[in-house]
Order: C-alpha cells, then sequence, then structure tokens
C-alpha cells in the first residue's frame, strides 16, 4: 500500500553581490545561514509552515498548454492529408515505407534531444588550500624567526 506524502520547500534566492568576498567570510555566512536554517526547520515542525508569507504553488502556464495542443493538431491534420494524398497506407509497400520513415524520424530525434540536453556536472576542480604560513613548514619559520 502506497502512502501519500507531501514534500515542503522553502527557496530563498541570494544575489552574489550580497555574498561575502573572502573564504572567511563565506564561511561565517554560511554557518549563519545554517543557524536560519535550523530555525526554519523549527518553526517548520512546530507551525507547519515556513512564514507568514503565503505559499506559491507552481503551475504550467495554460499558454503553453494551447501551444502544444494546437501544433500537434496541425501536424497530425498535415499527417493525415498527406497519407490520404499520397495513398501510403493502400499497400504493404507503403505501410513498410511508412513505418520505416517513421523510425528514422524517430531515431533522428532522441539524436537532437541528445545533443541538446546540458552536460552532466561535474565537482568543480579546487586548488589546493595555500598553508597560512607562506608554505614553509611550522618548525623552519620558528627557527629563521629566532
Amino acid at each position: 500500500m502506497v502512502t501519500p506524502f507531501q514534500v515542503h520547500v522553502h527557496l530563498r534566492r541570494h544575489l552574489m553581490k550580497e555574498l561575502p568576498e573572502t573564504d572567511d567570510a563565506v564561511a561565517q555566512w554560511c554557518r549563519d545561514q545554517f543557524v536560519v536554517k535550523d530555525g526554519l526547520l523549527d518553526k517548520h515542525a512546530l507551525e507547519d509552515t515556513f512564514s507568514d508569507k503565503e505559499l506559491q504553488e507552481i503551475r504550467r502556464p495554460v499558454k503553453s498548454l494551447l501551444v502544444v495542443t494546437s501544433w500537434a493538431i496541425l501536424v497530425s491534420l498535415g499527417a493525415l492529408k498527406f497519407l490520404h494524398w499520397s495513398a501510403l497506407l493502400s499497400s504493404w509497400k507503403g505501410i513498410a515505407l511508412s513505418a520505416i520513415g517513421l523510425a528514422v524520424v524517430t531515431v533522428l530525434m532522441q539524436i537532437l534531444i541528445r545533443f541538446s540536453q546540458s552536460e552532466r556536472s561535474t565537482p568543480a576542480k579546487v586548488a589546493p588550500a595555500k598553508p597560512k604560513n607562506g608554505g614553509e613548514p611550522s618548525e623552519t619559520r620558528q627557527n629563521k624567526e629566532q
């Protein structure tokens, strides 16, 4: 038996110009954001809400649905008119030719879809952090200072 569940999501966007520039400041900002996040989770657990703001539901625009439906009807009617005009479906040879044509179009569409997809993200390559003592071993640096 499958039980229904809900997922509650709270998103907050930050402009890049609002973020700190130094490594230490970014680290402190991240810690502050975790504290804020924990507060929001505690509030959500108690009140079943993230904030006093009204929830926004994400809906698919009606315009895109109308455009897709219109194009589907237009292409379907055009294909039916073409098949009726060419009489391809009146013989086995025409049916085989139509099936081969449909298979070729399907393969080409799959290739185009694969090439148009964005590449999978990979972890950023980070240069090793430089030691704060200028890269010298701590004993050598202490000896130089004496």
